[in-house]
């Protein structure tokens, strides 16, 4: 089990007798004794602070860190659209975890957590330092080699599964290259982008 999933049956474990609420909607105030987490830091309130959403984002994230036994602090950015929560810290490397697995966990649960009401939904993006710019520059650097390739080969690249968010980095990167286009393939976890050449040799 990862460390996300880990954390949330630690909190399920704290759901009262009854079972009457869920554990994702059951983050308390208290912090555990062995709390590492700063408190968030606000880098820019803004004029939407007063929905409380970006708070709440941030607490929530900050009792799934501590209950992962992660020491880093949470910082705030956010604007009319979205939130963006920066974990930074000595184990920023197990936040960030394989591929950024354990970001898109996070983040996944958060949103889910966040906008559970339909009403002014702003779209929360947890990052660590600037990981998620460096991968997707990482992404769209390798796609374009890729798809060069498939000109210059003038056969189809078939690329390694990825998830739906970087496949869709990769399929904007490449819309308006010249002699390619681009299709997802597969199923699930083996769901992958193929780069098609305009003219293809025989």
């Amino acid at each position: 089990m990862n460390l996300v999933g880990e954390a949330v049956e630690n909190r399920q474990g704290r759901t009262d007798e009854h079972g009457r609420r869920r554990a994702a909607e059951q983050i308390v105030c208290e912090k555990p004794a062995h709390q590492h987490s700063q408190p968030a830091e606000k880098e820019d309130p803004g004029q939407f602070a007063g929905d409380g959403k970006a708070e709440e984002a941030a607490e929530i994230l900050e009792e799934l860190i501590n209950l992962m036994d992660l020491d880093v602090s949470v910082e705030i950015r956010s604007d009319a659209e979205r939130i963006e929560l920066n974990a930074t810290g000595e184990d920023s490397g197990r936040v960030i975890g394989k591929k950024g697995a354990t970001l898109d966990a996070l983040q996944f649960l958060i949103n889910k957590m966040v906008n559970r009401f339909p009403e002014a939904r702003r779209h929360v993006i947890i990052d660590s330092g600037d990981y998620r710019e460096r991968h997707d520059d990482g992404l769209v650097s390798m796609a374009k080699r890729q798809a060069q390739r498939a000109v210059n080969e003038g056969k189809v690249i078939t690329l390694q599964p990825m998830n739906a968010r970087d496949r869709r980095v990769i399929h904007m990167s490449l819309a308006k290259f010249e002699g390619v286009s681009t299709m997802s393939q597969g199923e699930g976890t083996r769901r992958r982008i193929q780069i098609i050449p305009a003219r293809r040799r025989r």
